[in-house]
């Protein structure tokens, strides 16, 4: 294994992003659609929160109802903003940080994704699910 094996070689940058503006139910169709758990927040160019599916589970009953009646979650969405519900004290990497580093953060951490950062702009997310396929392909 490598230990100065930079962290673009694992994330993701074609990173499916929402807008503060976006609803809750809009986020929630993001999730399913591309079978994702993490979605960077933007204002712009600049990333501002990140929300999980986790959070979305904590304020409605998304994985309780099937999805021919989603009554339940449009009322619950409705209730709060993308703004609200995120993660808004980010830690954030670089392309250039170490996977080894973002393992430690992660490790250390209670949260499961870092946005990866390159002067202001969002280039990419690093998941521990990215860590774990990572470290699978080493043996």
């Amino acid at each position: 294994m490598k230990k100065r094996t930079p962290v673009s070689r694992i994330m993701t940058s074609d990173v499916i992003t929402l807008n503060s503006t976006n609803g809750l139910e809009t986020a929630e169709l993001l999730f399913k659609e591309h079978k994702i758990r993490h979605i960077p927040v933007v204002k712009g160019d600049k990333i501002i929160g990140m929300l999980s599916y986790t959070d979305l589970l904590r304020i409605s009953f998304a994985d309780a109802v099937n999805d021919t009646d989603g009554d339940v979650d449009t009322v619950v969405y409705e209730m709060f903003t993308i703004e609200q519900v995120m993660a808004k004290n980010l830690v954030s990497v670089s392309s250039s940080t170490t996977i080894k580093e973002v393992a430690e953060i992660l490790a250390k951490k209670e949260f499961h994704a870092l946005p990866v950062i390159d002067s202001g702009k969002l280039v990419g997310i690093v998941t521990t699910t990215d860590l774990i396929n990572y470290l699978l392909e080493q043996f």
